[in-house]
């Protein structure tokens, strides 16, 4: 695999975490729609268990809430993933800061 496909793959699917807490931070959603929304805001579709996976441990840290609605669960971020997702955008800031400091 080349370097920025690498870069690509890794800044993506393997950190879908990232798109579903902004996605979640615009509005709450479902676990099914959250695929859609990402292929839709972000211009990659996730796999259809891997966002499952991801809200689940998300849950469990304490960074997503789920609740009950008309038999479906919904998912909302809370100020812990609120806060998780400042990190991920001053972490990213960061990184394009210094890879600027080397341009001509």
């Amino acid at each position: 695999m080349e370097p920025y496909a690498r870069l690509e793959k890794s800044n993506t699917k393997e950190n879908l975490w990232i798109y579903i807490l902004t996605a979640l931070k615009k509005r709450p959603n479902y676990a099914w729609e959250l695929p859609l929304v990402i292929e839709k805001e972000f211009g990659f579709r996730p796999g259809n268990i891997t966002p499952y996976r991801a809200l689940y441990r998300l849950e469990d840290q304490g960074f997503v809430k789920s609740e009950l609605q008309e038999r479906r669960r919904i998912y909302k971020i809370t100020g812990s993933g609120e806060k998780e997702l400042e990190k991920v955008k001053q972490f990213y800031s960061s990184v394009l800061e210094k890879l600027n400091q080397y341009e001509d």
